[in-house]
């Protein structure tokens, strides 16, 4: 379905937060509160080498374009690819510019090491859905890159990965649009999130970090 308004798009980043922790991905997407740790600045460098807008290197029959806007208007998402890797194939689609047809594959770039869960994948899943619907094409892998590792992952685009995608996604447009911040859970994975600060996990059970810091301003 579109949207009136892509302003109220989703960010699509967002997803890899809401499966790290729900209550989480509230505080950044509806509360607005953001605090920076050592994982958060090292991230933000790495994609900033990765994210160079407008450029389009081509390197025999791939096409590399950074920092390329996506959207879905079914999902109501929007975002940045790190990297679109653009290869030449008879079954792709025509790009402006250039001759030939080319499929899309999405490159992700991650500042730590492959992940137990499936956070990474959702994204880059959630990535290839959106350049389906732009482009009117299929994606079927992408690739997930860790810097710790200096590892490339090929990803692929299953049934499985773009039907979680849709449930977590549908999921946050409930929790957004009510405005709602899920009560604490908390967990050892406490300890790597960079808002335990602003979480409050011990004090914040029943109330949103808002009406907290409210109730101090007032006093």
């Amino acid at each position: 379905m579109m949207a009136d308004n892509e302003d109220n798009y989703l960010m699509l980043s967002g997803i890899q937060h809401f499966q790290f922790c729900k209550r989480q991905w509230a505080l950044i997407h509806i509360e607005q509160q953001w605090e920076e740790n050592v994982r958060t600045v090292e991230g933000n460098h790495l994609h900033k080498k990765a994210d160079q807008p407008f450029i389009r290197e081509k390197r025999g029959d791939k096409l590399i374009v950074r920092a390329m806007p996506i959207k879905s208007n079914e999902l109501e998402i929007s975002g940045i690819c790190d990297v679109v890797e653009f290869i030449e194939d008879p079954k792709g689609v025509e790009l402006d510019g250039e001759a030939g047809t080319f499929i899309p594959y999405p490159v992700e770039y991650k500042r730590g090491k492959p992940k137990q869960n499936v956070a990474d994948i959702l994204q880059l899943t959630a990535q290839a859905i959106c350049l389906e619907e732009m482009l009117l094409c299929e994606v079927d892998k992408g690739y997930l890159f860790y810097n710790e590792t200096k590892q490339r992952v090929e990803i692929p685009i299953t049934e499985a990965y773009r039907n979680q995608v849709k449930t977590a996604v549908a999921a946050m447009q409930e929790l957004y649009k009510k405005r709602h911040t899920p009560k604490v859970k908390t967990g050892k994975f406490c300890d790597n999130c960079s808002l335990k600060n602003i979480c409050i996990p011990t004090l914040m059970k029943k109330q949103s970090v808002k009406s907290y810091m409210d109730t101090m301003l007032e006093e």
